[in-house]
């Protein structure tokens, strides 16, 4: 069973049906479009922080991570979309990405506000992306593909985040604002590259029936 028919056949199906051509994202363009799409939302999706502290005052940490994820959902179809193949993939990825991601953002700031510092960190980036690469294996039908997700959406995702804290820890005293955006790019070089392998993983199925069909 697949999430909004996102299964190997309906994907094959839909590309088959179109009368224009479908290209099928090889891994580097797969890796590249989430790289430099989700670097994009990720600066959108950090932008809140230095607005909060500059001109919204009086919310709190929690109104700050509902307003940032409600900006990484809203801006992640227009740059992610063609991550999946065939038509229909606007639409698509919003239904699948919006629920990926809250459910990863609720783990992650669940478990940050719960345990903070380090613990916080290591195991809301464990538990969020663990349940974003089920949710995206499931969508898919592609259980058999879980390991292989998470371990690509969690190596990536912690190498930008952590390359993000440590800029913003060497200029958050002197450039604070740019220091905030430059984690968000990191986080979304990282995420990005994690994203795009995770998709291009989860669709080897439909890619395969795709070829066997032109052959």
């Amino acid at each position: 069973m697949a999430l909004f028919q996102l299964d190997p056949e309906s994907i094959a199906k839909r590309a088959r049906a179109t009368s224009s051509p479908v290209h099928v994202p090889t891994l580097r363009e797969s890796i590249l479009r989430g790289i430099i799409g989700f670097m994009i939302v990720s600066i959108a999706g950090f932008a809140p922080w230095p607005i909060f502290e500059r001109w919204v005052r009086g919310l709190g940490e929690m109104e700050l991570y509902v307003a940032c994820t409600v900006v990484f959902i809203a801006m992640s179809g227009i740059c992610l979309h063609r991550l999946i193949i065939g038509p229909g993939s606007l639409s698509r990825f919003y239904k699948l990405f919006s629920l990926a991601f809250l459910a990863y953002a609720i783990a992650w700031v669940g478990l940050w506000m719960w345990l903070r510092g380090s613990s916080g960190v290591w195991t809301g980036l464990l538990a969020g992306n663990l349940v974003m690469a089920a949710i995206l294996a499931f969508a898919f039908d592609a259980q058999r593909s879980i390991i292989a997700v998470f371990v690509a959406l969690f190596a990536l995702n912690t190498i930008g985040y952590f390359l993000g804290e440590a800029l913003e820890v060497r200029l958050i005293h002197d450039h604070r604002a740019a220091a905030m955006l430059l984690w968000g790019a990191c986080f979304g070089v990282g995420f990005g590259a994690g994203l795009g392998l995770a998709f291009h993983l989860c669709q080897s199925r439909a890619r395969a029936l795709l070829q066997d069909q032109s052959t």
